[in-house]
């Protein structure tokens, strides 16, 4: 999971080298988070890189009843990760990315949420490996790593440092 982690660190690192202006402009998450997944497809080479994308084949990506399901959608039940890397055709998902700018002041929950719901190895449709990332203006704020639908530390730790080591948290 760690070269995964690397390429993400990497994609990271270009987004704020490259795209300072959409900070000082002040643009929405939905702007940040297509620009990041540009650099991400950078990075997986061989992989699909998409942004709200909600299916696995043709099936739709939904939690369990009775969990905080996404309001992305007008039933509430589709869930909507900021963004994918993935293979369409097989299908077959690798890393889901949660963005968030460290202004918004929405609780942070329902994106932790939905990360566990999308890396739970009990669903039918789990990502190998879940990213939330809060963005300042200049660097990462906060970052957490999910594995098996939950909060990595070990990997948290380590992503974090990486980033740190980079300058961008």
């Amino acid at each position: 999971m760690r070269a995964e982690l690397e390429k993400v660190v990497r994609a990271v690192e270009e987004f704020y080298a490259r795209e300072g202006l959409l900070f000082d402009k002040d643009l929405g998450e939905r702007t940040l988070t297509h620009r990041l997944a540009v650099y991400l497809e950078r990075q997986f080479d061989g992989w699909q890189v998409d942004c709200d994308y909600n299916r696995l084949g043709e099936r739709l990506l939904k939690l369990p009843h009775g969990t905080i399901v996404s309001t992305d959608d007008e039933l509430g039940k589709s869930i909507f990760p900021d963004i994918v890397v993935h293979r369409r055709a097989v299908p077959e998902n690798l890393v889901a990315v949660e963005v968030r700018k460290a202004t918004n002041h929405q609780p942070v929950e329902h994106d932790h949420h939905k990360l566990r719901g999308l890396t739970d190895p009990h669903l039918w449709f789990a990502y190998r490996l879940g990213v939330m990332l809060i963005l300042g203006r200049k660097q990462v704020k906060s970052s957490d790593v999910y594995l098996g639908g939950a909060i990595d530390r070990q990997l948290s730790d380590w992503f974090a440092g990486r980033l740190k080591d980079t300058g961008l948290a």
